[in-house]
């Protein structure tokens, strides 16, 4: 049996460590809330025995702040999955509606980029596609953030836009629809198994908003696994290296993504029959005309507030699918 290596070892540790800092800091926030219920008792008894009326308000404050802490505690302990404190890694297709639908998905693209920045998360392009017209074609990110994949697999899906079409001379409403695929970024530990006659490499230029660099070497890589015709590509890095890194730990979770759903036990065995079932299901529907509303097709959850949603403000669905989904 061989022995593992030192880098082995090295991640190996790293991510025993990860998991215990994880553990430690949810046993610190039970120890919180605890210390809050009994603060509270104690605040309660003296108000009851002392017969102030004043301290009233105080206890309905704090019971409020102690009713959020616990339900936010709540639902990080639903985030049990294997691969929910990973990193994630966030991919918007555009869908049917022509310019509405590349403007829709730029729109999604912002909305997300709120949220994590709501939420303390780094995000990272790895590859934009602009369109010819408005918005953009597709985008991907890497969201990096303790329990990003848990929270964001709550959004993977078919996301429905009905608006005015501002592309539209005669303003007739339009609908227009955007794809989101969310998968972890595995660990070390967690890597797959690809062998390299499967892959095709190719090399082509970076393109973007500009620059020295854009478009004068070929450091962009796109890679193709041929028994599954999956594709990925990376170009936000300058170098080539770097891109082929990050693009082959897209196309390690998308293939991990792939097996698990077909129920495989090596990778070897996968083949392109089984199409990505994400266009559908359409998760939600974001209306701003002719009123005001964004449902979510598989809670009922709803928000009248579309501005809100669509600057960040999405916690409510996620939270609400992770609840019913841990049923």
């Amino acid at each position: 049996m061989q022995e593992p290596s030192f880098w082995e070892d090295t991640y190996l540790a790293q991510e025993i460590s990860q998991k215990s800092k994880g553990i430690k800091d949810r046993i610190d926030r039970f120890n919180l809330v605890v210390s809050k219920i009994e603060d509270l008792e104690v605040l309660a008894l003296l108000s009851e025995e002392e017969d102030d009326d004043s301290s009233v308000e105080e206890i309905k404050s704090e019971l409020k702040d102690l009713a959020h802490d616990t339900d936010r505690f709540r639902i990080e302990i639903l985030l049990s999955g294997k691969y929910d404190i990973n990193n994630a890694i966030l991919t918007l297709h555009t869908g049917a509606g022509g310019s509405d639908a590349q403007d829709w998905t730029e729109m999604l693209y912002r909305m997300y980029s709120r949220w994590c920045e709501k939420k303390g998360y780094n995000v990272e392009v790895l590859d934009y596609q602009p369109s010819d017209e408005a918005g953009i074609k597709a985008v991907t990110l890497k969201i990096t953030g303790e329990f990003a994949y848990g929270y964001l697999k709550a959004e993977k899906g078919v996301h429905r836009l009905v608006r005015i079409s501002p592309f539209n001379a005669n303003g007739k409403r339009q609908t227009s629809f955007a794809s989101c695929e969310v998968l972890p970024e595995l660990t070390e530990s967690q890597d797959i198994d690809i062998r390299p006659d499967d892959l095709r490499i190719d090399t082509f230029r970076s393109g973007g908003a500009g620059g020295q660099h854009v478009n004068k070497t070929e450091s962009a890589i796109r890679i193709t696994h041929i028994p599954t015709g999956i594709v990925v590509q990376c170009q936000n890095e300058r170098s080539q290296h770097s891109n082929k890194q990050t693009a082959m730990k897209m196309l390690m979770a998308k293939l991990l993504d792939l097996k698990e759903r077909a129920h495989k036990d090596r990778i070897e065995d996968l083949t392109g029959d089984l199409k990505d079932n994400g266009w559908g299901s359409q998760i939600r529907s974001y209306v701003f005309h002719p009123y005001n509303l964004v449902k979510d097709h598989r809670t009922n959850t709803e928000m009248g507030n579309v501005d809100a949603v669509m600057d960040g403000d999405i916690d409510i669905f996620i939270e609400e699918y992770l609840r019913k989904s841990n049923k």
